[in-house]
């Protein structure tokens, strides 16, 4: 495969406007939490409790939304939800940003317009993690999203730097406005996309109905409820072990610039396995992607049982790349099995059974630790982590998901119903 066969997406018209709008969109993202979290610093007198009320404030929301937002994706044009819910994000994020620039900014100030953001958020995320399908035919979908991916990866280096030379110039809250023409700039590059008409329901059906259904068709697809119940667990351990644990035991052992390094090695196995993606198929995805996943444990049982620099870089290199195979693998899965009219809403119930763990891991790892030593701790978790991913695969259906037979040759860009498990 040549490198223009792997942008070969970018030939479609909508897939790429959508795609420059997630590039613009990715780069206001990837700027605004560091200059949110100065902002906050700043007219707290560097409370670092006072940051976490506004992310939990952003973060609450959005949980609790997003099957509804699931519904919505899966009623209107996802295009023009996604459209819209940038435009809600550019109002929201200029408040913030008028607020800190002028000085009058107070702490319920930014709590109440990050739960606004938090959503708009719920309602944007189910839309813009199923429309993919829409853009492309089915032959492109793992360019495609392995071109997400990479915008992705890219703007997460490129992001923060350049936020933090707009905190240090001009201050926060220029950075944030920054972000929130970026979000206008996206909702103007989406007005290019055009999707066709869905056709209409028989009989309309209230949101309980359509969560109903939804939830009916989520627990009846066992590969997609057998993954997610691993990654309530899964997120939990990585959150907690890695995320919290993770930089208090990085600080007595391989030092703060270590961590910085090992999280960096992460995103470079990340963004190089991403490359590869563009040019290699992948079969069987979730038979590989949860191989590749399971590797998260290595750095997590390194990190508490032998943490010397060069292994964690090697180890976190390895994992970041098995965290792109599972990406790309559970996107395939998603966008090639589960029906168009379904997918929203799918992804909404994936996304509620994942972000709801991460903040039981942040809360009860710093005590399990406090209480059995970080050492112990990390080593069980890192060693959990790996058992759960092997369980997960011990579910058949999981194994021997294959890639849909017209996902490997020419088709069309509509989405057929999977047989039933």
């Amino acid at each position: 495969m040549t490198w223009a066969e792997s942008l070969a997406p970018l030939r479609e018209r909508n897939f790429r406007f959508y795609y420059a709008s997630r590039v613009v969109n990715l780069l206001g993202n990837s700027m605004a939490s560091v200059a949110l979290a100065f902002a906050v610093l700043k007219i707290t007198d560097d409370d670092p409790a006072a940051l976490g009320y506004v992310l939990a404030a952003h973060t609450i929301p959005m949980v609790l939304l997003l099957l509804w937002g699931g519904v919505l994706a899966d009623r209107f044009p996802r295009n023009v939800v996604i459209q819209v819910s940038n435009i809600a994000s550019a109002i929201s994020q200029g408040f913030i940003a008028a607020l800190v620039i002028t000085g009058i900014a107070e702490l319920w100030m930014l709590i109440a317009l990050s739960a606004v953001h938090g959503v708009v958020s719920a309602i944007s995320f189910p839309a813009m993690a199923s429309i993919l399908p829409q853009l492309v035919p089915r032959t492109e979908l793992q360019r495609a999203n392995a071109l997400m991916s990479l915008a992705r990866s890219a703007l997460m280096i490129l992001g923060p730097t350049l936020s933090a030379l707009l905190v240090v110039g001009f201050g926060p809250g220029w950075a944030l406005a920054v972000d929130a023409s970026m979000w206008l700039l996206s909702a103007a590059l989406l007005g290019f996309v055009v999707l066709p008409r869905r056709a209409p329901k028989e009989e309309e059906s209230s949101t309980i109905d359509e969560l109903r259904e939804g939830w009916t068709y989520f627990r009846q697809t066992t590969w997609l409820w057998v993954v997610v119940l691993g990654f309530g667990v899964l997120n939990a351990i990585h959150s907690g072990a890695w995320f919290t644990l993770g930089p208090a035991r990085a600080k007595e052992t391989i030092g703060e610039q270590g961590w910085g390094l090992v999280l960096s090695a992460e995103a470079i196995g990340l963004l190089l396995m991403t490359v590869i993606m563009l040019r290699v198929p992948l079969q069987r995805p979730l038979l590989y992607g949860m191989l590749g996943i399971s590797l998260l444990g290595v750095p997590i049982l390194l990190l508490g049982s032998h943490p010397h620099l060069a292994i964690l870089m090697i180890a976190t290199f390895v994992a970041g790349a098995g965290t792109e195979v599972f990406a790309m693998g559970w996107n395939l899965a998603m966008q090639e099995h589960v029906p168009d009219e379904m997918l929203s809403r799918a992804y909404s119930y994936d996304a509620l059974g994942s972000f709801v763990a991460i903040p039981v891991g942040q809360i009860a790892f710093g005590p399990l630790a406090a209480a059995y030593g970080f050492t112990d701790v990390l080593v069980i978790s890192g060693i959990a982590y790996f058992v759960i991913c092997l369980m997960v695969l011990m579910s058949a259906s999981v194994r021997r998901l294959p890639r849909l037979a017209d996902a490997a040759a020419p088709g069309s860009l509509s989405t057929t119903s999977p047989p039933a498990p």
